[in-house]
């Protein structure tokens, strides 16, 4: 008791078709074949879409801002700091 066996599932299909018609049924599944090819469609654009941001996001992060003006860009890295040694130009006198 189960399961359905074969029999079952056939008289099944037997009552439904006589209740909906074969083009009730032949609509529907149209339907829902078009919804399912929508949704799939759907959330290959929102993939596409992501991967797209994705990269102009990891794309502006790793290239440094473009400015002509050397007063107004600020380096964070290693190689942007200059380290110059202090000499002493006068004599301490006592």
């Amino acid at each position: 008791m189960g399961s359905f066996s074969i029999t079952h599932w056939l008289i099944l299909l037997v009552v439904v078709v006589v209740v909906f018609g074969t083009a009730k049924l032949k609509n529907a599944g149209k339907d829902l074949g078009g919804a399912v090819k929508g949704f799939k469609e759907a959330v290959k654009d929102e993939e596409a879409e992501h991967a797209r941001k994705n990269r102009m996001l990891s794309h502006e992060n790793s290239t440094p801002a473009a400015s002509n003006d050397l007063n107004t860009q600020v380096g964070t890295q290693a190689e942007d700091i200059k380290i110059s040694p202090v000499t002493a130009d006068h004599q301490h006198k006592v």
